[in-house]
């Protein structure tokens, strides 16, 4: 018997990949989005079961597209999990107003379209999870994020609207807040002078989702917060 499907959008190397390997090494079908079509040929030649799909997010009838070829190909997503995220750096008088209302629509418009597109299945199935990666951003405005705390906090919002609508009818909505900087090449080379418990590593935040998707209905979370032991908040 074929395991159930999980669609999990911003597939890259870190957060996503995880994310694509640990629902996969628990028995679901994933299908992994993201808008580089190399890289998610190469997952797929490493991630058993796994089927990717060039995407953006931001594009509301790719994605009406892209899930309906899912649901095709795969059957109805029983996990979504959105993963895909647009970030800038700068102050409200530094940054660019269009580099805000890009990131809008990749961070929220995108969880909009990608559940909507999903939620009449799970609805009249009964059961699902629908999970959104935010951070702190989400929580606090700080200077430098103002291109990009308002959307988190629009995500957060929208996704905390959701898990009101959609509870009651079995699907588990939920919201990751990630305090910490993840482990990858780059932010390596952004704060080399950091040590390494001062990162999260990707497959951390993975095993996180796994769970939470796996709660019973009984104990359902919404927002749940992850970060490093030596983080500082």
């Amino acid at each position: 018997m074929a395991g159930p499907v999980c669609l999990i959008s911003g597939v890259g190397p870190g957060t996503g990949a995880a994310l694509s390997r640990r629902f996969s090494a628990g028995g679901y079908r994933v299908a992994m989005l993201a808008r580089n079509q190399d890289r998610l040929a190469q997952l797929e030649k490493e991630i058993a079961g796994s089927a990717g799909y060039v995407c953006d997010v931001s594009d509301e009838a790719a994605v009406n597209a892209v899930v309906a070829r899912v649901k095709e190909e795969k059957g109805a997503p029983e996990i979504l999990i959105h993963n895909a995220v647009g970030g800038a750096f700068g102050t409200f008088l530094e940054i660019e107003p269009e580099v805000l209302a890009n990131n809008f629509q990749v961070n929220t418009m995108g969880l909009l379209y990608l559940a909507r597109a999903v939620a009449p299945d799970m609805i009249e199935a009964g059961k699902g999870v629908v999970l959104a990666s935010g951070n702190t951003s989400a929580l606090r405005g700080k200077p430098r994020f103002a291109g990009f705390a308002p959307t988190k906090a629009a995500q957060r919002i929208l996704a905390e609207s959701m898990a009101r609508t959609l509870g009651p009818q079995g699907v588990h909505v939920a919201y990751i807040v990630i305090d910490a900087v993840i482990d990858l090449e780059w932010t390596r080379k952004m704060f080399k002078d950091k040590p390494d418990g001062y990162f999260i590593q990707p497959s951390a935040i993975a095993d996180t989702a796994y769970h939470i998707a796996h709660q019973d209905r009984s104990g359902w979370s919404f927002n749940v917060e992850v970060r490093p032991f030596g983080e500082e908040w």
